[in-house]
């Protein structure tokens, strides 16, 4: 046995080594929990667990928990594997992940069920569904060339993703992530309740956060009421929500999902009732959809969605039917350290901490932090550049010499106690290497604070 191998066993509690169904068995107990007590139960199966385990397993565990693996099989590949296990086109299988919303559970259906099975999975009321992704567009026209003209735009919110089921008087609200949020939200359950006007109905919408005169709040601010589950009323007077809807999927034993947008559209004007719909335009017309977008932000909101008036609800971005359209700002800003990659991006240095240049200081202050941007030889270069600035390396990343600037685009500013600096830029992406720029030309602290105050301009600030 090895050094390393001989001082991992010293520091488990057990002799007995963890094995795959241990830590699924734990993970399923941790799983069932629930009721009184849960929260703890569960943190006592999960330190059971940790304290079985060595400190490589310990890592990957966690990693798993918090779905930060990082191991390069993503779920389009599982479900490709699972296509070609079963013999069976992979449109099957992503259908039926659409409608049960579980990977695993797809994979077990397919190869114990059979192929007919598979096909046979539907929607079924109260159980979410995979929501459609979109693609990202830089401009108006970009959109209008890669989806053809004419397009739907609707406002897009910077709120939270919600899909909503209703069936007589029970409803529920789940997020992006299929995770039930129905108790952190009654006036969403509410407002659908008493407005939609089919007995049965599933929509997908956004949730966002307003103030006293309905200006949108950051999103930072919706969080404090999202997945809430205590407080939850005297959240609810201090963060007040606005639904709005901008699909449906299901009405009274109809399924949608293969219909087209346009159809929906029409569909969800006839059902919402009294509910919210995000304000939408059709047009083949660049100077029309920029105006449209030019409105989208001043009322606040992030930008524009661009709809295919032929494209089916599918899950995941399914080619050039949806985009996103949203302005970006930019900093150049020094990277100062960066931790190794997995996956794909094992042997690079690749997930960038980006600081600014503090004025009262002189000293470069982290904002954020991205692996997204590059090209794989910018990453090889980035990563042996990296190496020659190394000034100090623990267990999580490599410190580095300020020295390579890059360009930084992102979606907004929010608040971090994460940083010294107080400030963090959300949805954070490379754009260029600005090889002509020295360290000390970086944007500064001062001006990261300029932008997250500019925000309020358009958005309401809370209280």
């Amino acid at each position: 046995m090895s050094r390393a191998s001989s001082q991992a066993a010293q520091r488990r509690l057990t002799d007995r080594s963890l094995t795959i169904l241990d830590v699924r068995a734990h993970l399923e107990k941790i799983a069932g929990a629930s009721g009184r007590g849960s929260k703890k139960r569960r943190e006592e199966l999960l330190e059971s667990l940790m304290s079985r385990a060595d400190d490589l397993e310990r890592k990957w565990m966690v990693k798993s928990v918090y779905g930060e693996m990082q191991h390069g099989v993503g779920e389009g590949l599982m479900l490709e594997a699972v296509a070609e296990a079963v013999d069976v086109e992979i449109e099957a299988v992503r259908r039926a992940h659409m409608f049960l919303g579980d990977l695993g559970e797809t994979a077990r259906l397919a190869l114990t069920e059979g192929v007919s099975r598979l096909r046979a999975v539907s929607l079924t009321l109260f159980r979410p569904v995979k929501p459609m992704l979109a693609e990202m567009a830089y401009s108006v026209e970009e959109a209008l060339q890669e989806g053809g003209a004419p397009l739907a735009f609707e406002y897009k919110f910077d709120g939270a993703r919600v899909q909503v089921h209703k069936k007589g008087q029970g409803v529920r609200v789940f997020s992006r992530r299929l995770s039930d949020v129905t108790e952190s939200l009654p006036d969403v359950v509410s407002l659908v309740r008493g407005s939609a006007t089919a007995q049965a109905c599933v929509f997908d919408g956004e949730v966002i956060a307003v103030n006293g005169e309905d200006r949108p709040l950051p999103f930072q601010d919706l969080m404090r009421r999202f997945r809430r589950k205590r407080g939850v009323e005297r959240a609810r007077e201090e963060v007040p929500v606005r639904l709005y809807l901008f699909d449906i999927l299901y009405v009274d034993g109809r399924l949608l999902v293969d219909e087209p947008y346009s159809k929906r559209w029409e569909e969800l004007s006839k059902t919402k009732g009294a509910i919210g719909a995000a304000p939408m335009i059709v047009t083949s017309s660049v100077d029309e959809a920029q105006r449209f977008m030019e409105e989208s932000l001043a009322a606040g909101h992030e930008g524009l969605m661009a709809k295919a008036l032929d494209s089916p609800y599918r899950p995941g971005s399914r080619g050039n039917m949806w985009f996103k359209v949203k302005p970006a700002e930019t900093l150049d800003l020094a990277i100062v350290a960066a931790d190794w990659g997995y996956g794909r991006r094992t042997g690079w240095l690749s997930d960038y901490y980006l600081a600014a240049l503090d004025e009262s200081s002189g000293e470069f202050s982290l904002v954020g932090k991205t692996f997204k941007g590059l090209t794989d030889e910018e990453f090889e270069w980035i990563t042996r550049r990296l190496q020659e600035l190394k000034v100090s390396e623990d267990e999580h990343a490599v410190y580095v010499r300020p020295s390579i600037v890059v360009e930084v685009a992102f979606g907004e500013v929010q608040k971090s106690p994460r940083y010294k600096s107080g400030l963090a830029l959300r949805f954070a992406r490379i754009t260029r290497i600005r090889d002509e720029k020295t360290p000390e030309e970086v944007d500064t602290i001062g001006k990261v604070r300029e932008l997250y105050e500019r925000q309020f301009r358009s958005k309401g600030r809370l209280g």
